[in-house]
């Protein structure tokens, strides 16, 4: 079974990889705008997060300490456009606080961290949970740990590789221990994951074209 499993992720990957090409996920062009995007995109979409960084950037505003020096309501009015714009504030100013106060607000620092520690601590932060916390540890800190979304429990569920109610935790220690961990192959494999759900796997599936729909119809 641990075979088949780990020539079915890497066979859907180089499927998907030949269908879409290099996806350069994730959006930022640094690490700390890398997380800002992670965090704001929770219940959104990420049209709504790009308006909401763009407001960031417009006043200067993307380093911790800017973030931090910014009156609430200013900092709420730049996020209004991600939506639950209170609530994302107080985590963005949360995030920076501890950059801050624990890495001197450098992104770079934070990364020197080991992966467990690191994922520990970010967990710990209120209102980030894991697939916000693997997104930072991912692409903005370059560690090689596999990110889950709802695509992934999707996707994977159908063509009957995980059971589609297999909690968060679950989902990543399969995709980790079936697939050999790769910085470069992690990043684009979630990114590869997102297009395809969006375009094939949606809530009515659209499997006409997909790159995945062979998979599915040799299973019979």
């Amino acid at each position: 079974m641990a075979a088949r499993n780990r020539t079915a992720l890497l066979a859907y990957y180089k499927a998907l990889a030949a269908h879409y090409g290099p996806t350069h996920w994730w959006p930022g062009e640094t690490p700390f705008k890398i997380a800002m995007g992670a965090i704001l995109t929770q219940n959104t979409a990420w049209a709504n997060v790009e308006k909401a960084l763009a407001n960031l950037k417009r006043e200067k505003r993307l380093a911790p300490r800017r973030i931090l020096e910014w009156p609430l309501d200013e900092l709420r009015e730049a996020l209004r456009p991600s939506g639950y714009f209170r609530q994302k504030a107080d985590r963005v100013r949360r995030f920076c606080a501890h950059l801050v106060d624990r890495y001197g607000g450098s992104m770079a620092r934070m990364a020197k961290r080991p992966l467990d520690g690191l994922r520990i601590e970010l967990l710990a932060l209120n209102g980030i949970g894991p697939e916000t916390a693997d997104d930072i540890l991912l692409y903005a800190c370059g560690k090689p740990v596999f990110v889950v979304d709802a695509y992934t429990r999707r996707i994977f569920g159908r063509h009957g590789l995980v059971d589609p109610n297999t909690g968060y935790e679950g989902l990543r220690a399969f995709f980790e221990t079936h697939f050999a961990p790769d910085l470069h192959r992690y990043k684009e494999y979630h990114g590869l994951i997102v297009w395809a759900g969006k375009d094939f796997c949606r809530t009515g599936p659209r499997c006409e074209g997909c790159p995945l729909a062979p998979f599915l119809e040799s299973q019979g």
